[in-house]
């Protein structure tokens, strides 16, 4: 999936879509592929029991975005943030997230490529999740 592409999702889950999908390469690991100009945006995802956290580390406009995709259970009230490697975190608004629907927090600001982050998840009463750190 190209930069545009995630974007696209970012700018559409950030909107209130329901969409439903996530990058191929989440899962894996693997930075995005690079477009033409050479730019690159970092996903990391987690496989949770009712779901999956991801994190994006995107480039333009400069942001941090996670979101949470519910694919089972019951409805949980939760907050999705990041945690950077100096130890800084950062929480959303608390959320109530169904079945089958999609729950975005999207930070716009510059963030240091000298630090590596993690998507994270506060679910009341059932703890906090986390996704692998991302990194620029």
């Amino acid at each position: 999936m190209n930069l545009r592409s995630i974007l696209t999702v970012a700018a559409a889950t950030a909107a209130g879509s329901a969409l439903m999908i996530a990058p191929a390469h989440a899962s894996t690991g693997n930075p995005a592929p690079a477009t033409d100009t050479g730019i690159q945006a970092r996903v990391e995802c987690t496989s949770l029991s009712n779901g999956q956290l991801c994190i994006s580390l995107n480039v333009d406009p400069s942001s941090i975005s996670v979101f949470y995709t519910k694919t089972g259970g019951s409805t949980i009230s939760a907050n999705l943030g990041f945690r950077n490697s100096a130890g800084t975190t950062t929480w959303g608004s608390t959320k109530s997230i169904s079945v089958n629907e999609r729950a975005n927090s999207t930070w716009t600001m510059s963030y240091p490529c000298t630090r590596d982050y993690k998507g994270l998840i506060k679910v009341s009463g059932q703890g906090t999740f986390e996704t692998p750190w991302a990194t620029c």
